[in-house]
């Protein structure tokens, strides 16, 4: 499996993963206004130029995609499902975090993803908020001394 960061001509293929893996496991849980928020995000040709973004490579396939916004924040992070409980989440989150000098790196969760980001290291700051139809926990991963 090849970790690496994705260059701006490679971000729409990382998009249209989110955006297949958003409506196999994810979309369920949102209100139709919630499915469209997320639509028009991942379909904003403006989201290359403010996010990074990282792939992980099984050969020529993307098996799934990570992208940050500034130095601390996850915008979208989604493995493609024959890929799933295979480690891949883990080692995008942990090349992301080494490129990244936050100290503190923070993500909305959805819901199906909460317990995922559990597995990281993530806590929950507050409870479950709702934003323009997108359901969310706010969580923070604080960097560890083993992080460096």
């Amino acid at each position: 499996m090849e970790i690496r960061r994705l260059c701006e001509a490679e971000a729409p293929r990382a998009l249209a993963l989110a955006q297949q893996v958003f409506f196999e496991f994810v979309a369920q849980d949102y209100s139709a206004k919630g499915q469209e928020t997320f639509l028009s995000f991942v379909t904003d040709a403006n989201a290359p130029r403010s996010l990074r973004f990282y792939g992980a490579f099984e050969g020529e396939a993307l098996a799934g995609m990570l992208a940050m916004r500034g130095n601390g924040h996850i915008s979208l992070f989604f493995v493609e499902r024959a890929y799933q409980r295979r480690g891949v989440g883990r080692a995008l989150f942990r090349e992301a975090l080494r490129e990244s000098p936050a100290e503190i790196i923070t993500v909305h969760s959805s819901p199906y993803a909460r317990p995922i980001y559990e597995k990281l290291g993530f806590t929950t700051i507050c409870g479950e908020q709702l934003t323009d139809g997108i359901r969310y926990f706010p969580m923070k991963y604080v960097r560890k001394p083993a992080d460096e």
